[in-house]
């Protein structure tokens, strides 16, 4: 019996011995490629970490594209498709502050606004992103909407397929990164939180809060809690307080936008700047129109003036813009007709032409074709004119000067005749060392018009935590305009004018349908943007003005139509041109009535004159 457990228990124990050799090498190689794949993780940099994260929200979003499609496909019901739109848009929200950043064109493509563009090369193209999907999949769709819709949510995941690939290539870096994180935060407050990219489905505050998480995972890679505690700790509670907000809105209508900005954005963007800092991760120098280094979009001075200028040289100093301003009042420039420019911008009514002149007056008392607009603020937009005729301020000055019809003037004429004034050649030679030029001429009036900013009214000093108050109405109308009165989804906050946030490259024309007459019985014959290129999403397009200093610009609209506030509010109120009965195809203004009570278009008059 003993023998012969013995023996069995030496049969067993060399068994475990075979096993034991023959298991060793492949415990070892496991062993190892725990400790390389240890290894390689560590010697990741923050940034392939946060890029690693970056490419799996693009396969998440890969993913709830491909079930939005076959619920399309499979024709579910309505509520199936929009719960699974809302889903993608949600993952999409999750990479918008790289893919944005990295791969504008890209992100264009996936969630452009829904209107026919016009490129460069006068092309018209098509939208195609999650917009265009929104407006078919939040209404009543037919078997022909269903089959848009199938060819839009494959055109989309098409998207996101070039997005990957075109990120794979992409090499991120931590300066980049932050950039892109404190935009994405100027994007939610200017674009996000307006509804400005989800104008059916209403579904903007959620978004907005999938864009704040996705950057708050980010960020843990930085381990910013190791070099400052005290900031780390700040900077989630600003996360965590945002999101909250966010998810806690009763509603889109209600939402206060004035205080979200106030308390939240702006804590956010500032914080994101100094744990940059911080980290010793430097902050770009770059020129741009919004300041690479800027803490929040309220701050005074973040706008550069300078940008839209053609070439270096160009830049405004002390010395060009006092010599621009005397040429501004100045009959020299107008030959013999005794005319400036001061003569339809004047000063005191906001360098305009005053409050009774729906049109500007040329030569010999004619009517000009268009309102005179206001400069103040002119060198925030990429392009000048209401028709957007000419990209930069030295044009438009020479435009006018030689305008039969305006100032009916000629540069040669006028150099001539400033190189005869001991006093204007000694003021050009000491601004521009080839002195008195047609260039240095246009460019000396730009300069001055481009020193004309006004950025520093109640609503700024506000947001600044000065002294400034604004009364419960004016914060009411601010609310109504950022968001149900839709407004600030072509007046971008805070400039209110058309230029794009937050990269501000372009700026928007927008076909409004506005009417001949007051009496809104037809649309105005001027056709706008399509005298210069000829493509219909342009008939009737005029480029979006800034509304500040609103109260002092009237008569409102390109033809001066409405002499009141209260008549541009009705006008966009009742769905603008369509909604009078024009029926234009390419109007941009959404043409449904916006049903603004009473009280709503009270507090939005009263908070843009605080503007």
């Amino acid at each position: 019996m003993y023998s012969r457990l013995q023996s069995r228990f030496l049969s067993y124990h060399s068994l475990i011995k075979v096993l034991c050799w023959l298991t060793f090498p492949v415990l070892v190689l496991w062993l190892t490629c725990c400790r390389f794949s240890t290894d390689s993780e560590e010697k990741l940099s923050k940034v392939q970490i946060v890029k690693q994260t970056f490419m799996q929200d693009i396969d998440v979003l890969d993913s709830a594209v491909s079930q939005l499609q076959r619920d399309i496909k499979q024709n579910r019901s309505s509520v199936q498709m929009q719960t699974a739109f809302r889903k993608a848009r949600l993952a999409y929200k999750r990479v918008e502050f790289i893919s944005a950043y990295y791969s504008p064109e890209t992100t264009k493509a996936l969630n452009g606004p829904n209107i026919d563009e016009v490129d460069d090369d006068l092309r018209v193209n098509s939208p195609e992103g999650f917009q265009v999907l929104e407006e078919l999949v939040f209404s009543k769709m037919d078997s022909a909407g269903q089959d848009q819709a199938i060819q839009l949510a494959a055109v989309i995941r098409s998207n996101v397929n070039r997005l990957r690939k075109i990120s794979e290539g992409n090499e991120l870096t931590d300066s980049h990164v932050f950039d892109a994180m404190r935009l994405e935060i100027f994007r939610i407050q200017t674009l996000g939180i307006t509804g400005f990219d989800s104008p059916v489905a209403f579904h903007s505050l959620p978004e907005a809060a999938s864009s704040l998480k996705s950057m708050r995972r980010q960020l843990v890679f930085y381990n910013l809690e190791d070099q400052h505690k005290t900031l780390s700790q700040k900077l989630e509670k600003a996360f965590n307080s945002a999101i909250d907000k966010l998810n806690k809105a009763r509603d889109f209508d209600s939402f206060d936008r004035l205080e979200f900005i106030k308390t939240e954005c702006n804590l956010l963007s500032s914080l994101l700047l100094d744990a940059q800092k911080s980290l010793q991760i430097p902050v770009f120098k770059e020129n741009r129109l919004l300041s690479p280094s800027a803490r929040t979009l309220t701050d005074s001075g973040v706008f550069n003036p300078d940008y839209f200028v053609n070439l270096d040289e160009q830049h405004s100093t002390a010395d060009r813009i006092a010599l621009g301003k005397m040429l501004f009042f100045s009959p020299v420039l107008s030959g013999n007709t005794g005319r400036s420019c001061a003569t339809c911008h004047q000063p005191d009514k906001a360098f305009t032409d005053g409050e009774n002149k729906s049109f500007a007056v040329g030569i010999d008392g004619q009517r000009i074709k268009r309102n005179a607009p206001t400069l103040l603020n002119s060198a925030f937009q990429a392009v000048q004119f209401a028709d957007s005729r000419v990209a930069f301020l030295e044009d438009q000055a020479s435009d006018v000067i030689e305008n039969q019809e305006e100032m009916h003037g000629s540069l040669p004429e006028a150099v001539k005749s400033l190189i005869k004034d001991k006093k204007y050649l000694a003021l050009f030679k000491a601004s521009y060392k080839e002195g008195v030029t047609e260039h240095t001429l246009k460019n000396a009036i730009a300069s001055y018009i481009r020193s004309l900013v006004s950025l520093d009214s109640r609503l700024d000093q506000y947001f600044r935590n000065n002294t400034a108050t604004l009364t419960i109405e004016e914060k009411f109308g601010f609310n109504v305009f950022m968001g149900k009165g839709k407004c600030a989804t072509c007046h971008f906050f805070p400039l209110f004018n058309g230029t794009v946030p937050p990269a501000y490259l372009e700026t928007e024309s927008e076909v409004l349908g506005t009417p001949a007459t007051a009496a809104g019985k037809e649309i105005d014959s001027d056709i706008g943007k399509f005298v210069l290129t000829k493509r219909e999403p342009h008939r009737y397009a005029f480029k979006t003005p800034t509304v500040r200093n609103i109260s002092k610009t009237g008569p409102y609209m390109h033809n001066g139509v409405y002499r009141t506030l209260e008549q541009v509010v009705d006008f966009y109120n009742d769905g603008g041109g369509n909604g009078l009965g024009f029926n234009l195809e390419n109007q941009t203004l959404p043409f449904d009535k916006l049903n603004l009570t009473n009280a709503e278009k009270k507090a939005l008059v009263s908070f843009m004159k605080v503007l």
